[in-house]
């Protein structure tokens, strides 16, 4: 899931972020997504990029709620919104999925067929395969540069690293 609309101005660099909505350390790492969504605004693309874990029963679904919420326009806000209520998800499933979209206003309804019909299964698969195919074990894992990060091991100095490896993508004039 990507971040970017045709309205916007075109990227300078992409964050690909390897996540699980169901994963605590992922709900951890907002903080540092929005400061580098706030240093770089429109010169940076974070693409959500889906690694549902097996030992979460509702994270394959929440993937899916994920990309219906990007089809409806709200993709990010949703993530946030459910990584905030990790806990929440984990006792209530897909029923806790279906009422983050109604609080976000979103078409509650249309969730609830989405993740019933599966219309959604195969961006979640392909991310999934394409993240084991570089080697992605655990959550949240980055890709920035070409380089891989893994933040599911510790969250301690990531987005410093993450910031080096902007400041050599970023021509000097578009930094901060």
């Amino acid at each position: 899931m990507s971040d970017s609309s045709p309205a916007r101005p075109a990227a300078t660099a992409v964050i690909d972020v390897w996540c699980e909505l169901q994963c605590p350390d992922c709900r951890s790492a907002l903080d540092d997504l929005r400061a580098l969504r706030a240093r770089h605004g429109d010169r940076l693309e974070l693409r959500l990029r889906h690694f549902p874990l097996e030992k979460h029963k509702h994270a394959f679904a929440a993937a899916q709620a994920a990309e219906e919420a990007l089809e409806q326009g709200q993709g990010w806000a949703y993530v946030e919104a459910v990584l905030e209520r990790v806990e929440e998800l984990d006792r209530r499933g897909e029923a806790f999925l279906v009422e983050v979209a109604r609080e976000l206003g979103l078409d509650a309804e249309e969730f609830d067929t989405a993740l019933i019909d599966g219309r959604h299964i195969l961006i979640v698969d392909a991310d999934q395969a394409e993240g084991k195919a570089i080697g992605v074990t655990g959550t949240p894992t980055y890709v920035v540069g070409g380089e891989r990060l893994d933040g599911g091991k510790s969250q301690e100095g990531l987005r410093e690293r993450i910031e080096e490896i902007l400041d050599r993508l970023l021509p000097a004039g578009q930094r901060d």
